[in-house]
């Protein structure tokens, strides 16, 4: 199979932050299914949600409430619940949880569900911020909720192409990227949930950048809307795929909930790598102080 429809979800939260947790997970849940349906309906064969895409960024501010909405993955409900529809639709899908291991270890991260509905494992998110983010307090304080990844960097090989996971923060580090390469990407999702101010510009500019440099596609994605009672910022959307040669392939709105539907093609990834010798010549013996500094 050389062309793959891709289906990246962008998506508000419409319930107000001070809701009870399963208040929040219900709502979310049931509204992501239904942007599921309507992406198998337009033909996307992997579809990938949102960073935490069952509740708002509660990372803006620190309570422990927001322990309450993590669960097991994969044997937590949230996953069940998507395995089946995986399968129903004959569908991949990546889905990002936020994972409770063992009594009260917490982890964020993205299942991967093959398109029989089988559990293939999951990547924890790596880089974890923790800085304030504009005025009031709200922050993106994530070390209070989440330990870092301790999964390295796997790549799934789905009913329709090798998968690799990012999370967010994650694509500010070039490292993660290519070992996703390395490890067979072909191509690289990073749910996300990112707000207008600082880093946007960076938004069309780094990801692009993995894609071309490591030769894989790209699926950026982004919620929208401006979520209460923090009001930290606006989250942009704009939601893409990106090709090995960092052309954007879809582009979803800033502002509305959209499933953002775009064509990969193994073909151009193979003649990306090939013009582009990047893995024959780079020199791996010469980087040992990037582990040492």
């Amino acid at each position: 199979m050389d062309n793959v429809t891709i289906g990246l979800i962008q998506a508000r939260h419409d319930v107000d932050g001070g809701e009870p947790v399963a208040k929040h997970k219900a709502a979310a849940i049931d509204k992501h299914l239904g942007l599921v349906r309507e992406a198998a309906g337009r033909g996307a064969q992997i579809v990938s949600l949102q960073e935490i895409f069952y509740g708002p960024y509660f990372c803006a501010e620190q309570t422990p409430k927001w322990y309450d909405a993590a669960e097991e993955v994969p044997n937590g409900p949230t996953t069940q619940v998507f395995r089946e529809a995986a399968k129903e639709l004959g569908i991949v899908i990546v889905l990002p949880i936020y994972e409770r291991e063992g009594i009260a270890t917490y982890y964020n991260t993205a299942a991967v569900i093959d398109a029989d509905g089988a559990y293939l494992g999951k990547y924890r998110k790596h880089h974890i911020p923790h800085v304030q983010a504009g005025s009031g307090g709200c922050g993106f304080w994530e070390k209070y909720y989440f330990k870092p990844g301790n999964l390295g960097y796997p790549v799934f090989d789905t009913a329709y192409a090798k998968v690799g996971v990012y999370i967010c923060y994650d694509r500010h580090f070039p490292e993660g990227a290519r070992m996703l390469g390395l490890n067979g990407a072909e191509i690289v999702f990073n749910p996300s949930a990112t707000v207008s101010g600082t880093s946007e510009y960076l938004w069309k500019l780094e990801q692009p950048a993995h894609a071309v440099a490591n030769g894989y596609y790209v699926g950026a994605i982004n919620r929208v809307g401006v979520e209460a009672p923090w009001n930290m910022g606006e989250f942009y959307g704009q939601s893409y795929l990106v090709d090995p040669r960092g052309s954007f392939v879809a582009i979803g709105s800033r502002d509305e909930d959209e499933v953002v539907i775009g064509t990969m093609s193994k073909s151009l990834i193979r003649e990306a790598r090939e013009s582009w010798q990047f893995y024959r010549d780079r020199r791996p013996e010469t980087y040992g102080e990037l582990t040492r500094l």
